[in-house]
């Protein structure tokens, strides 16, 4: 999403031609091109989301195609940033990858757990084995639970001050971002978005007044 249309079934080709080429080299070799390589990769990848972020709030990374729907938050982030982390510890290791494998030491396997942790891929797939159909598709919660996780949320905190009331004057619902429009002491419309799926859904919000619009601001809710 941050190359040009015509470019982009080209991009994500080589993107994947390289990923087969550093995994394979992982596997069967020591070689320290290929582990330098992956070391890059992560990191170029991170340095790619957090553009993507800034650019394009309301797009996921398509790390895993429409299961990545979600709007890329710090999970997605610490992500590469844990893989770019432990592709850098691989670079001194003395053994290729296969026999890395079958000989998994307990740093590795805390790696991969927070991994998992950090995958917001799994709720979504956990989601659509329950429901069967994708987030945009789904029944979405009460609009009320919906509401209590704006409110719990580090945008609300940061700008409910500002606000007439603490009831929206509108909600209403796209594809899978629940609005409620609230207005503030200057007369402009505040819209707050929240994302309908996962358990700690990402929020935004945006002034919009006669002059324009200010920037989407994401932040991630907090549990209660």
């Amino acid at each position: 999403m941050l190359v040009p249309g015509r470019m982009q079934v080209p991009a994500l080709l080589l993107c994947a031609v390289g990923e087969l080429v550093l995994a394979a080299g992982l596997l069967v070799t020591t070689h320290p091109l290929f582990r330098w390589g992956t070391v890059a990769f992560f990191a170029l990848s991170t340095y790619v989301l957090l553009e993507l972020r800034r650019r394009r709030p309301d797009a996921g990374c398509g790390c895993f195609g429409e299961v990545s729907s979600a709007p890329v938050g710090l999970r997605s982030i610490g992500r590469t940033v844990v893989l770019t982390g432990m592709a850098l510890m691989s670079v001194w290791s003395p053994v290729t990858g296969w026999v890395a494998a079958f000989q998994l030491s307990w740093y590795a396997a805390a790696g991969v757990a927070l991994l998992v942790l950090l995958s917001p891929e799994i709720e979504e797939l956990i989601d659509r084995v329950r429901f069967r159909a994708p987030c945009e598709q789904r029944r979405g919660p009460a609009e009320s639970v919906t509401l209590s996780r704006l409110r719990s949320s580090g945008v609300w905190r940061a700008n409910k001050e500002t606000l007439t009331s603490a009831e929206p004057y509108d909600s209403w619902r796209e594809l899978c971002w629940r609005f409620f429009a609230f207005r503030n002491h200057d007369g402009d419309d505040v819209v707050f978005a929240v994302y309908l799926s996962g358990r700690r859904p990402a929020v935004r919000m945006a002034v919009v007044s006669a002059e324009g619009s200010e920037p989407l601001t994401e932040y991630t809710t907090v549990s209660a």
